[in-house]
């Protein structure tokens, strides 16, 4: 079986979970704990990419809510006080890539272009539209006088799966759960 290895920062919690039950996976609560005010856009960013993301990897059904990981070591997230770092060895099934650069279009409720001259035609077309603020298009009436406009953008977001980096290191990898077992390495900051 196919393995990759991979790094996550997380909170001491997560690997007391680890410890104690042999499986971690992010639960709603946690979510709300992190991002306060700002939970209600994080919950539904991650309910639309675990649906996506079921289009291309089995997700167990009870499973909400990426859990996202590091490609490489370098490109980490560094440690911080009261945090660890997980070195995680999964099986390559369980683990699903994005294209991180779209993965921040995705978030802005932009266009996912497909290469720098898709990119130019796209803001052209929004110029001539009168278009300032593409999430517009997405996030509020403004997309009712455009619909295929909003519709090109929404459809141009499964790319964050599909679209290849300009280097390995922008990839971003996602899963549902965390065995204890694939964990091969534990700092603890």
């Amino acid at each position: 079986m196919e393995k990759m290895v991979l790094w996550t920062r997380q909170v001491p919690q997560v690997w007391d979970e680890l410890v104690k039950t042999g499986s971690y996976s992010v639960k709603e609560a946690y979510i709300r704990e992190k991002n306060d005010t700002i939970s209600d856009f994080y919950l539904e960013l991650y309910r639309w990419y675990t649906k996506e993301a079921r289009k291309h990897i089995a997700i167990a059904g009870e499973l909400e809510y990426p859990v996202w990981l590091s490609t490489d070591e370098s490109s980490m997230l560094q440690p911080v006080a009261d945090s660890v770092i997980l070195k995680v060895e999964a099986p390559r099934d369980k683990i699903l890539l994005c294209n991180m650069t779209a993965w921040e279009y995705r978030v802005n409720y932009w266009y996912i272009p497909l290469d720098n001259d898709d990119e130019c035609k796209h803001n052209e077309e929004l110029k001539r539209y009168g278009i300032g603020n593409e999430s517009d298009l997405v996030l509020t009436d403004k997309g009712n006088f455009y619909p295929a406009m909003r519709r090109k953008i929404t459809d141009s977001w499964d790319r964050l799966f599909t679209s290849i980096p300009k280097k390995p290191a922008d990839y971003a990898a996602t899963m549902w759960e965390i065995k204890k077992e694939w964990v091969s390495e534990v700092r603890e900051y």
